[in-house]
């Protein structure tokens, strides 16, 4: 039999072995997830054996992890602005990016309606409806599926959510202050030079912008006059290189104050801006 120290070693290197990003890393959380251990508990017991079943077990979740499948559709969680949220195969792996775009809309957020559009594990409105103070929050997405997951999501959190099955704004009715959105960006011959984990394990209908990566922005700006009140606000969270273009969109549609925000890596990442209605 082998002892904690020794399972986290031959899998690190087999997670090394297979090119890995952050093996270490990765191999240490499969080992917490699979035995409910801490750091503190690893450093006093690593040398405790571990029985061949229950090793059998994390050497089953390492191979998923050699075979390039997130870590997060392992362990079936992923934690976004301090909040676990639930995540599968039918929804795009909450990032730590898309925090940027949460905090901006936290910004002004308080006593407003609030859409979410293309909101897979809901993540962004949850996190919305948890941490800032909304008159009413919504999020829209047309997977069923995805839909689904973000309904645990929602019970889990305890948060005034409702949730409308919708491509874009096909069933969506009423206005809001603010539609957010994080949509699919990446250009669609882009997307075969992804690492495997996105490639070929996140869902495409949350990857595929089309042509040029802007299609989604295209389709929501257009639409936009119809579901944002007057001065309401659009956030989107965009790919590193679309900042000016979907700047300019929102500009020839009549938005002011439109600005770009970059994320933690110095790179854009948000853009919104203001409808005016005369």
């Amino acid at each position: 039999m082998n002892t904690y120290r020794q399972l986290l070693n031959i899998a690190q290197s087999k997670l090394r072995e297979k090119n890995i990003l952050d093996a270490d890393v990765d191999a240490w959380y499969l080992l917490a997830h699979t035995f409910g251990i801490s750091r503190h508990e690893f450093i006093l017991n690593g040398d405790k054996e571990v029985s061949v079943e229950d090793s059998k077990r994390y050497m089953d979740l390492i191979e998923l992890r050699a075979s390039h499948i997130p870590l997060q559709y392992i362990t079936g969680t992923q934690e976004f602005m301090g909040l676990e949220f639930e995540v599968s195969k039918d929804v795009l792996i909450p990032r730590q990016d898309t925090e940027c775009l949460v905090e901006e809309v936290l910004k002004i957020c308080d006593n407003k309606s609030v859409l979410d559009m293309c909101t897979g594990s809901g993540c962004i409105i949850i996190s919305l409806a948890k941490l800032g103070r909304l008159k009413e929050a919504y999020g829209a997405d047309i997977s069923e599926k995805a839909l689904a997951l973000a309904t645990r999501n929602v019970n889990k959190h305890k948060v005034d959510v409702k949730l409308i099955q919708s491509d874009l704004f096909q069933n969506i009715e009423g206005t809001y202050d603010i539609i957010v959105s994080n949509p699919p960006y990446i250009p669609s011959d882009e997307i075969r030079s992804l690492m495997p984990e996105v490639r070929d394990y996140e869902p495409m209908i949350a990857l595929d912008g089309a042509c040029d990566g802007l299609d989604y922005y295209r389709r929501i700006i257009s639409s936009l006059k119809d579901f944002l009140n007057p001065d309401g606000w659009v956030f989107f969270e965009i790919g590193y290189n679309q900042g000016m273009d979907v700047k300019r969109l929102l500009e020839k549609e009549g938005f002011s104050d439109v600005f770009i925000k970059q994320d933690l890596s110095g790179l854009d990442r948000i853009v919104c801006g203001r409808r005016l209605y005369i």
